[in-house]
């Protein structure tokens, strides 16, 4: 994997200024050794709005122009998913490292050619899937990691909110691919099967709520309420296992994790041969501390560093693929009327 000078400003061009793209763009500049030498996007207005925080910045119609500059480190690409593949070729083939924002592609077998690309260039492919660079998430991981919940029996989550309609994906694939990636980083392995329920109510053929249950190795289930319908916004996860059960909820700042030592004990009963009780155990409420940091700061800074040592990053091309492989299982099982889908 080719590095960059340990000593020089990384050089990015970020391609796209629609919802995020602003977003991307102030992280990066916040960065003290990295420049952000281009903006692109087909919006003059954005473009204008921009230049003003980020004057340092040229601004761009034709994302090709940051391609063809020698100069360019790195490109970031927050553009919609039915872009993504194409762009982030031409980027690669460019031998520009490049952050593709969450999901990676469209179709698994894009994604895989990207992998392939970043492999043959050199080059450092990574894609935006923050949540796991969220302070909360890592703590949970680590927290599993050391036994502390015991067997993860199941986890569901909720992420819903009235707004963000999109005409070309269905919710699914707009806001369910954090809640794949956060079970597949946490159980360490991918789901061996998938079932999808799903209802169109304001473009015909466009799911606009999806219920997705994930089954993993060693009879984990999990559960995906993803919608752009619903009048709360809600972004809560909760797993629950042989020892201790937690909720994970990303609008509470105060508390973004709640553990509960909670949970139910088979245990012999007394004097008896092969006879078993159950004892509920309901213990205390341990909120823990977390010093929270900016997602996506954090991702940014992940990004420049991998650039920089060659470093495989937390979220590659590969991780990326898992989660359009899930996506696309559940396309099928929706089409399908809710038939299970196997994964290999």
């Amino acid at each position: 994997m080719s590095t960059t000078n340990q000593s020089s400003m990384i050089k990015v061009g970020i391609i796209g200024c629609g919802y995020w793209g602003p977003n991307v763009i102030r992280n990066f500049a916040a960065l003290d050794d990295v420049e952000v030498k281009y903006i692109c996007d087909i919006d003059q207005a954005k473009l204008a709005r921009l230049k003003r925080s980020c004057p340092q910045a040229k601004i761009v119609t034709d994302y090709r122009e940051i391609l063809q500059d020698k100069s360019i480190d790195a490109v970031a690409i927050v553009l919609p998913v039915q872009l993504h593949y194409a762009i982030a070729k031409d980027s690669l083939t460019a031998g520009k490292h490049t952050l593709v924002e969450k999901p990676l592609a469209f179709k698994s077998s894009d994604a895989q050619e990207l992998i392939n690309l970043a492999e043959r260039q050199g080059r450092i492919l990574m894609v935006g899937h923050t949540f796991l660079y969220n302070s909360a998430v890592r703590y949970l991981k680590q927290y599993i990691s050391r036994g502390e919940c015991g067997r993860i029996f199941y986890i569901y989550s909720n992420r819903v909110n009235l707004g963000r309609l999109h005409r070309d994906i269905n919710a699914f694939w707009s806001i369910a691919p954090h809640d794949i990636s956060i079970f597949i980083h946490l159980l360490e392995t991918d789901p061996i099967s998938v079932s999808a329920f799903g209802s169109s109510h304001l473009h015909r053929g466009i799911a606009d709520v999806v219920f997705a249950v994930l089954k993993f190795p060693e009879n984990v289930t999990t559960h995906i309420h993803a919608s752009w319908l619903d009048p709360v916004k809600e972004r809560r996860m909760t797993i629950v296992g042989s020892k201790r059960m937690i909720v994970y909820d990303d609008i509470d700042s105060e508390a973004r994790l709640k553990i509960y030592d909670k949970g139910a004990e088979m245990q012999e009963l007394p004097r008896t041969y092969g006879e078993y009780q159950y004892r509920l155990r309901a213990g205390d409420i341990f909120i823990p501390k977390i010093d929270f940091q900016e997602p996506l700061a954090v991702e940014c800074q992940h990004f420049i560093h991998c650039v920089r040592t060659g470093t495989t990053p937390l979220t590659d091309g590969h991780a990326g693929l898992r989660v359009v492989r899930v996506c696309e299982a559940v396309d099928r099982s929706l089409e399908s009327g809710g038939l299970p889908v196997e994964l290999d």
